[in-house]
C-alpha cells in the first residue's frame, strides 16, 4: 500500500467516527430520552453541543495545525472524544451526557481540517474539489453506521455497551493516526517520490510559509465569502438537524412509524447525502459552482417542505424517496470548500477553516433550535412538551425550509460582479 493511500484510509476511518457520533442521537433520542429523563430543549441542546465545540474549536484548530501538523493536532483531539464517549456510556443524567457530547466534538474536530490540510501535500489544487468531495462523501458513510447498524447493535448491547464499544475504536484509529501521519511528505519533491507525480506547489508546503498573508479577519470581511458561508449554513443545518437528530422523532412520534423503519428512512437519507457529496465536483466542473450549489439548496427546501405536509399515512415509499431528494440536494453543500477556497487561494487552509465554522455552527443552532422550536410549539398547542405532537415536528420543518430559504436568496441576489468567478469549478 502506498504511502498516500494509507494517509487517505486512516483519515477516512477518523472521519466514519465523526460522522458517526455527530448522528446517533437519531436513533437513540427515545433511550436517551427515557434514561436519562430529557425533555425536548435538553436533548436539542445536548446533541447539539458537539457541533458547537467543535465549530468554537476550528479558529484555534487552524493556528494548531499550521504549527503542529495534521499528525498530531488530530490524533491528539480525537482521544479526548474516545474519554468523552465513555463519559457518555457512564451518564445517569443530562450533565453528564452534555459533558461526553462536548467532549466528542472537541474531539473530532481536527478530522476533515487535518485531513484537507494533508491532502495538500499529496494532490493538485485543481484536484481539490473533487477530492475533497470523494472525502466527505467517503466519510459520511458513516452516518449510515447511526442508523439500521446502530439501531440493531443498541437493541444488542444498550446504548451504553454502543459508546464503550466507540470509544475503543477511537483511541486505536487516533494511535494509527500518529503512525501513518509520520510518513506524510513534506514537499512536493517528496510528494512526487512516493506517488511517481509530481505535486503542484501550495502555500502550505512552500519552504518557510507558516501562516499566509490573508487572515480571518479579511475573510469574515468578505461579501462573496458570506454568501457561500450562509449557503453551507443552511444546508448543513438541515442536513445534520435531521439527520443527526431530529429527523428519528418526527418520523417515530410525528408519523406513528417503527423504529426500524425511521433507521431504514435515516439510512436513505445518509445514501443520498453520501451521493450528494461525489457528485458534488463533478456537477461544478458541469453546471458551475454557483448553480451547483444553488440548484442543491432549492431540491432540499422542496423535500424540506414536502415532509411538512406529509400525513401519516403518506407511503414509506414516498416518504423515501423525499428523504433521499434531501440529502442528495443538502451534499451539495460540500461545494462550500471549494468556492471558499477559490476567493483566496494563498490562504485556503484558514478559508475552509473559516467556512467550516459556519457549516458545523449551522448544524449546532438547527439542533438546539429545533428543540426550542418542538416544545415551543407543543406548549402552544397545549400539548405536553415531552410527546410534542406532529404538528411541533411539522413547526420545525417549515423553520428549515425558511433558513433554507433566506439563504438562497442571499446566494442568488447579488449588487455586484463577484472578484472571483464562483460560476466555474
Amino acid at each position: 500500500m502506498s504511502r498516500r493511500t494509507a494517509l487517505v484510509l486512516t483519515f477516512l476511518a477518523a472521519y466514519l467516527l465523526s460522522y458517526f457520533f455527530r448522528s446517533t442521537n437519531a436513533v437513540l433520542a427515545g433511550d436517551l430520552q427515557r434514561d436519562a429523563g430529557l425533555g425536548p430543549e435538553q436533548l436539542g441542546f445536548m446533541t447539539s453541543l458537539f457541533f458547537l465545540v467543535f465549530a468554537a474549536a476550528q479558529l484555534p484548530l487552524g493556528a494548531a495545525l499550521d504549527r503542529w501538523g495534521p499528525r498530531w493536532v488530530p490524533a491528539g483531539l480525537m482521544l479526548i472524544a474516545a474519554a468523552g464517549s465513555l463519559v457518555t456510556a457512564a451518564a445517569d443524567g443530562f450533565a453528564g451526557l452534555a459533558v461526553g457530547r462536548a467532549m466528542i466534538g472537541l474531539g473530532m474536530a481536527g478530522v476533515l481540517m487535518g485531513a484537507l490540510k494533508a491532502f495538500a501535500a499529496w494532490f493538485e489544487p485543481r484536484r481539490f474539489a473533487t477530492m475533497s468531495g470523494v472525502f466527505v462523501g467517503l466519510g459520511s458513510l458513516g452516518a449510515l453506521g447511526a442508523t439500521t447498524p446502530l439501531a440493531a447493535l443498541a437493541a444488542g448491547i444498550g446504548w451504553r455497551g454502543v459508546f464503550v464499544a466507540a470509544g475503543v475504536v477511537t483511541a486505536a484509529v487516533a494511535a494509527l493516526l500518529t503512525v501513518v501521519v509520520r510518513a506524510a511528505p513534506r514537499s512536493p519533491a517528496a510528494a512526487a517520490g512516493a506517488s511517481g507525480t509530481p505535486a503542484a506547489p501550495t502555500s502550505a508546503t512552500r519552504a518557510g510559509v507558516h501562516a499566509p498573508a490573508v487572515t480571518f479577519r479579511t475573510i469574515y470581511a468578505n461579501r462573496e465569502f458570506w454568501r457561500l458561508a450562509l449557503m453551507q449554513f443552511a444546508m448543513a443545518g438541515a442536513l445534520y438537524g435531521h439527520q443527526g437528530l431530529w429527523g428519528g422523532p418526527f418520523l417515530v412520534r410525528g408519523l406513528g412509524l417503527e423504529v426500524g423503519v425511521a433507521a431504514r428512512l435515516l439510512l436513505v437519507l445518509g445514501l443520498s447525502a453520501t451521493v450528494g457529496f461525489l457528485v458534488a465536483g463533478p456537477a461544478a466542473g458541469r453546471f458551475g459552482l454557483r448553480r451547483a450549489m444553488g440548484g442543491g439548496a432549492l431540491l432540499t427546501l422542496a423535500a424540506v417542505a414536502t415532509l411538512a405536509i406529509a400525513p401519516p399515512s403518506t407511503p414509506v415509499a414516498a416518504l423515501a424517496v423525499t428523504w433521499a431528494a434531501f440529502g442528495l440536494g443538502a451534499g451539495l453543500q460540500v461545494l462550500g470548500y471549494d468556492g471558499a477556497r477559490s476567493l483566496f487561494p494563498s490562504a485556503a487552509g484558514r478559508a475552509v477553516t473559516a467556512i467550516n465554522v459556519l457549516g458545523i455552527g449551522g448544524s449546532a443552532l438547527m439542533q438546539m433550535g429545533l428543540g426550542w422550536v418542538v416544545a415551543g410549539a407543543a406548549a402552544v398547542l397545549g400539548a405536553d412538551p415531552a410527546d410534542p405532537p406532529l404538528a411541533a415536528y411539522r413547526a420545525a420543518l417549515w423553520t428549515t425550509a425558511a433558513v433554507l430559504a433566506l439563504a438562497w436568496l442571499h446566494f442568488v441576489v447579488r449588487r455586484r460582479p463577484s472578484p472571483v468567478p464562483l460560476g466555474a469549478a
